[in-house]
C-alpha cells in the first residue's frame, strides 16, 4: 500500500547498533563519562542569568514590526560583532537574521537551487546537510578534504565534481569536526574556481571565535573581510559565538559584486519575508548577548584548550594511538589502528568502559580507524573518559 508521505523524508529510522548501546546506557542510573557533549549550557560554564533574563524584558518586545531581514537593532549589532571580531565591514543590508544556520542554509539552498541541483561540501563534515539537503530537493556531492601534516582542501577533486547542476560550494571554516582554518591561497583559489563556474560559495564561520592560537590572526581571519570576487554567504549565530544554542538567533552576511548581490539580496529578502521566523524578545535581546559573549567565549576557549592538552599527554604513553592537528573549534580527531572498526570499538567503550564517543563515519571519514571526540566536557570527566578510552584500546 503506497504511504501517504514525502520521498524526501523516506530516512532510515531504525536504531543502529551504536544507537541501541547508547539508548541502554543512558537508560541505567550509573555514571558514565560523554566524550561527545557539546551543549555548553550543561557543560558547567557561568552565564550572566540576571543580564541575559534581563536583555529578554525589553518593552519593545512586545510590539510587532516585522522586517523580513530582521529588526535594525539586531543586525547593528551584528555588524558591530563583525567589526569587533573579525576587523570586517558589513552594513545592515548586507544582513539577514534566521533562527539558526540550519534555517539559514535552508534559505541558501532554496534561493540557489531548482530541484535537483547539486550543492558541492567538504567531507568529513557535519552529518546535519544531508537533511537539509533532502528537505529542500537538493543533491550534496562531497569533495575530500586530506590530511598530510595537517588538513588540506582538494581543490582538484572539488573541480572534477562540477557540473551543469552544481550551483554552489560549502565550506566551513574551521571545519567541523577536523577543526582547520582554511588559509587565504585556499580560500583565493577556491574564489577562482566559482567564479569561473558561476557558483555561489557559502562559508559557516560558527566556531571562528574559537582558534587555539590566537599569535597569528592571517590564518584564521573571516570570509567577511577582503574582496569578494564572488557571491558568498558568511553564516554564523549565537549557538556557538555566546554558547546559546536554545536562543536560536543567527545569521547570514552576504558579500559579492554588486550586481549580483543586489538581486540576490532582493530574491533572499522574499524568501525571508515568507517565514518572518525571528521572534521580537531575541532580536531586542542580540545587542545585550554579543555584548557580552566574551565571558563565555574565555571559558570555553581554556576548557577546550585544557582537555586537549590533558588528551595529549595521555596520548604520550599510547603509542598505536595518536591526535590529528587541529586549529579551532570543540572537536578532536583521534587515529586508531585501522583494525579497530569505529563503530564496534565505540559500541565496546560505552559497554565496557561507559564512555560515550563518536566513530568516525558519523561525519563522513572513509573506512575504520578515527574517532570524534568533544573538547567541551568538564575537566576531571574528560580526563577519566580518555584514560578509560586508552585502557579499552591498550
Amino acid at each position: 500500500m503506497t504511504q501517504p508521505f514525502s520521498s524526501r523524508t523516506g530516512w532510515n529510522l531504525q536504531k543502529t547498533p551504536f544507537a541501541a548501546a547508547l539508548e541502554a546506557l543512558r537508560a541505567t542510573s550509573e555514571p558514565f563519562f560523554d566524550l561527545t557533549a557539546s551543549n555548553p549550557t550543561a557543560c558547567g560554564f557561568e552565564y550572566d542569568r540576571e543580564g541575559i533574563l534581563r536583555a529578554f524584558s525589553r518593552p519593545e518586545s512586545l510590539e510587532y514590526e516585522p522586517d523580513p531581514r530582521g529588526l535594525a537593532v539586531a543586525r547593528v549589532a551584528v555588524a558591530e560583532y563583525y567589526a569587533d571580531a573579525a576587523s570586517a565591514q558589513v552594513t545592515t543590508g548586507q544582513i539577514f537574521l534566521t533562527t539558526s544556520t540550519s534555517e539559514a542554509y535552508s534559505y541558501l539552498f532554496r534561493l540557489h537551487c531548482d530541484p535537483g541541483a547539486e550543492i558541492l561540501i567538504a567531507q568529513p563534515s557535519y552529518p546535519l546537510f544531508q537533511f537539509l539537503a533532502d528537505l529542500d530537493d537538493v543533491r550534496l556531492v562531497p569533495y575530500p578534504l586530506f590530511y598530510d601534516h595537517g588538513w588540506h582542501l582538494d581543490l582538484a577533486a572539488l573541480t572534477a565534481r562540477i557540473n551543469p547542476r552544481t550551483r554552489a560550494v560549502v565550506l566551513v571554516h574551521p571545519n567541523n569536526p577536523t577543526g582547520h582554518f582554511t588559509p587565504l591561497a585556499a580560500r583565493q583559489a577556491l574564489e577562482r574556481i566559482c567564479q569561473q563556474h558561476n557558483l555561489a560559495l557559502i562559508v559557516d564561520e560558527v566556531f571562528l571565535d574559537y582558534a587555539f592560537d590566537s599569535t597569528d590572526a592571517s590564518p584564521h581571519a573571516s570570509f567577511a573581510t577582503g574582496q569578494h570576487p564572488v557571491l558568498t554567504y558568511v553564516l554564523s549565530g549565537l549557538s556557538k559565538v555566546a554558547g546559546l544554542p536554545q536562543m536560536k538567533a543567527a545569521w547570514i552576511a552576504a558579500f559579492g559584486p554588486d550586481s549580483l548581490l543586489a538581486d540576490a539580496t532582493a530574491r533572499l529578502e522574499v524568501i525571508a519575508d515568507t517565514f518572518l521566523s525571528m521572534n521580537a524578545p531575541v532580536q531586542h535581546a542580540l545587542p545585550y548577548l554579543l555584548r557580552n559573549r566574551s565571558s563565555v567565549q574565555h571559558q570555553i576557549l581554556a576548557r577546550v584548550r585544557e582537555n586537549l592538552a590533558t588528551l595529549d599527554r595521555q596520548l604520550a604513553s599510547a603509542p598505536t594511538i595518536s591526535r590529528l592537528e587541529v586549529q579551532g573549534g570543540w572537536y578532536a580527531v583521534l587515529r586508531v589502528p585501522a583494525l579497530m572498526s569505529g563503530e564496534s570499538l565505540a559500541i565496546r567503550l560505552i559497554e565496557q568502559q561507559r564512555v560515550i564517543v563518536h566513530p568516525g563515519y558519523f561525519y563522513g571519514f572513509d573506512g575504520d580507524g578515527r574517532l570524534v571526540l568533544s573538547l567541551l566536557p568538564p575537566k576531571t570527566e574528560f580526563a577519566e573518559g580518555i584514560k578509560r578510552l586508552l585502557h579499552s584500546t591498550a
